[in-house]
């Protein structure tokens, strides 16, 4: 809703089966993963990602509600580019897409 309001396109995936689907049909500037997602964890799908050349220059970010410093840790050296934890504010999402921005 946040970044739809600020013009972005955005589609949304149901599990992190469907979200790699769609990454082989297309590619994304920017992708915000759910760390507990059914079927396959946020980490996961990051994993698979950064393993494949062909979604280099994807940059993610990691949205969760795993606030504790070694847990934040992990989702980081997964390979994520940003991270914003929940509850979710407008201007927390912003920073995170620009640091991701930044990064990638």
């Amino acid at each position: 809703m946040f970044l739809k309001k600020q013009g972005w396109l955005v589609e949304q995936a149901e599990s992190g089966f469907q979200a790699l689907e769609m990454f082989q049909r297309a590619l994304y500037d920017c992708v915000l993963l759910d760390i507990s997602m059914p079927d396959m964890s946020g980490i996961e799908v990051c994993r698979q990602v950064r393993a494949d050349s062909r979604m280099r220059g994807m940059r993610l970010v990691a949205y969760t509600a795993h606030a504790m410093a070694d847990e934040q840790d992990e989702i980081m050296q997964s390979g994520f580019d940003a991270m914003v934890t929940k509850p979710l504010t407008a201007e927390r999402l912003f920073e995170a897409v620009s640091l991701a921005g930044r990064t990638a």
